[in-house]
């Protein structure tokens, strides 16, 4: 048999309800029905992807089997969304995807811009990280990406939007925040530290030697500055995902550390509205991100 997207459906529904009942009310189909998709489907692949009879434990292959499913079924749902809302998009769309700390500064201005210039225009704002950003755009789900670090991607032109300073990242009782003079990068590895996504594009060696030692890593933003919140534990951020933090946070520059994080605007050249596209990337382009204000 071919095994369809409803299949796939299927399986990661009983996966998630953990019984073929609640399946079946989920799915909208009788309880049979879903039983016999799933044995069709492990007599197709000639494996079982339960453990025992009932459904509430997955076999190694139906792990696997599993992950794989649920992207493709993530997937497709989200293809049908695009495609209706292309479909009723009837004077344009605009997909934009960018990594959260400058979506903060350029999706206000943005969304600003086109309820003045473009009432008409459908707009799609999403924020996540740097490569899903890049996918994003080279998969065609969105127009236009701001991401950190530069990637050359075929049908897509990028073009530097701004740079800012990594610093050090803790509360304002913290002594590295308290003494006079600029923390080092010596002396910023000798007390508790946290690794984050955005310390792999520090380029000094000296920084990652310093830091080498660090055992937790936490790449959710949120958590980051929760455990740094607690006085004890400080990070290494750049200076525009600080601006956003509490106030109790402070962001200081690092005396020995000239690492900047280079942010970039990337535009699709396969976009469905392709001069609404460039316009935004323009418009972005003219804004000053980092102090807030427009040039």
């Amino acid at each position: 048999m071919a095994i369809k997207i409803e299949t796939l459906r299927s399986f990661c529904t009983v996966v998630q309800t953990g019984n073929l009942t609640e399946a079946a009310d989920r799915l909208g189909r009788t309880q049979s029905a879903v039983s016999m998709t799933l044995k069709q489907f492990e007599e197709h692949l000639g494996k079982k992807l339960f453990e025992g009879e009932r459904k509430n434990r997955l076999s190694e292959v139906g792990r696997q089997v599993h992950d794989l499913a649920l992207k493709q079924v993530r997937q497709f749902d989200q293809t049908v969304q695009d495609i209706e809302a292309i479909a009723s998009a009837e004077y344009g769309l605009l997909r934009i995807v960018s990594v959260p700390s400058v979506a903060a500064l350029a999706f206000p201005k943005v969304l600003s811009h086109m309820n003045s210039h473009f009432p008409d225009i459908r707009i799609e704002l999403r924020d996540t990280d740097t490569q899903q950003v890049l996918d994003a755009v080279v998969q065609g789900k969105a127009d236009i990406g701001i991401a950190s670090g530069y990637l050359a991607l075929n049908g897509v032109t990028a073009t530097p939007l701004f740079e800012d300073r990594f610093g050090v990242v803790c509360t304002a009782a913290h002594p590295l925040a308290q003494q006079s003079e600029m923390p080092t990068i010596e002396q910023v590895a000798s007390v508790p530290f946290i690794r984050n996504a955005l310390c792999d594009l520090v380029q000094s060696p000296r920084f990652h030697a310093a830091i080498s030692k660090a055992g937790v890593t936490i790449q959710n933003t949120h958590s980051l500055i929760a455990l740094v919140r607690t006085e004890e534990w400080v990070t290494v951020l750049p200076q525009t995902v600080a601006r956003s933090l509490p106030e109790a946070i402070v962001f200081r520059p690092i005396a020995d550390l000239e690492d900047q994080r280079q942010v970039y605007l990337y535009v699709s050249q396969r976009s469905r509205f392709q001069t609404l596209t460039d316009a935004f990337g323009d418009f972005i382009l003219k804004q000053d991100l980092v102090l807030g204000s427009e040039d």
